[in-house]
């Protein structure tokens, strides 16, 4: 263990010595903070009116209630999207030590490919929850200006959810980064995973608006889930108040349905323990795969 904990704490303090990583790390929630709330906002809070006009024409909505679910919508797209990007920014030493030949000073020594592994892993983990955390108080701090609807369960609920999905993108870019050998490479598929993964995950467009067949295609993927927990712990509060104001159960789960909330895998709605549940195989199953592939390079090498 003491091999593993000075693996650990070697790649963490590289990775917070590199100021230039580390700001890069920080500033890339901040500025999607920024820009949700400045180009999504009105977007969000147009169609939360007419939604709600449409169902409940009679029942006055306060401007509070409305940028609620806009804040709770941008506060769970952010951390969806962060979560996993962010990791492939900490997990950048995996391939800066190929590069500087650092890795094979390592290897030379009789250290398990396992402990590699899992030194790479946890310090990537720990790195991206610190960054993460951060965001999540600055989107909280967001919310309590705009329309706060939370409880105290609802936020252990979404820390609960970031862990989850930090250690499912940790997992994933250590994968990817295992194949990579160049800064080039990185950087191209950072560039790629940022990209792209806010819209395969529901984060920037609602999977509801997909057509049909590509609906059922991301719902495979646990990205979707991850972000339809964080929709249905930051915006609880939200629907509770509606439920209060006297807007039918029925035209609430339609507005769930529109910014996913509600799943469905093959028109049948996948429950919150379901989605747990995939969202913490998937990633105990990536977190598996990356430890074998450790391994058994470490045999080849032998």
């Amino acid at each position: 263990m003491s091999i593993i904990s000075s693996l650990i704490r070697r790649n963490t303090k590289i990775f917070f010595k590199d100021k230039g990583l580390l700001f890069t790390s920080l500033i890339t929630p901040m500025i999607l903070l920024v820009l949700y709330a400045t180009f999504l906002g009105n977007l969000y809070e147009d169609s939360f009116r007419q939604i709600l006009n449409a169902i409940a024409p009679n029942i006055k909505v306060s401007d509070s209630l409305i940028n609620g679910c806009v804040g709770g919508q941008l506060f769970s797209s952010l951390l969806a999207v962060s979560t996993v990007t962010v990791t492939f920014c900490s997990n950048m030493l995996m391939v800066q030590d190929k590069v500087n030949g650092s890795i094979n000073d390592i290897t030379i020594t009789p250290v398990k490919g396992s402990y590699l592994a899992v030194g790479y892993y946890t310090a990537t983990f720990i790195t991206t929850l610190i960054i993460c955390l951060i965001a999540t108080i600055s989107c909280l701090i967001y919310i309590s200006f705009i329309g706060w609807y939370l409880n105290f369960t609802d936020i252990l609920l979404i820390l609960l959810d970031v862990f989850i999905l930090v250690m499912f993108g940790t997992a994933l870019s250590s994968i990817i980064n295992y194949f990579l050998s160049s800064q080039g490479q990185i950087s191209a598929v950072g560039s790629i995973v940022s990209s792209c993964y806010g819209f395969i995950c529901g984060a920037y467009m609602p999977i509801s608006q997909f057509s049909s067949w590509l609906q059922n295609l991301v719902a495979f993927l646990p990205g979707t889930y991850g972000t339809s927990l964080l929709r249905n712990h930051s915006l609880r509060g939200v629907f509770a108040e509606m439920e209060g104001l006297g807007i039918p159960e029925k035209a609430i789960d339609g507005v769930k349905d529109s910014i996913d909330c509600n799943i469905y895998f093959f028109d049948n709605k996948v429950p919150i323990s379901t989605m747990y549940l995939y969202l913490v195989g998937i990633t105990l199953t990536l977190v598996g795969i990356y430890v074998l592939m450790n391994l058994r390079k470490r045999k080849i090498k032998r």
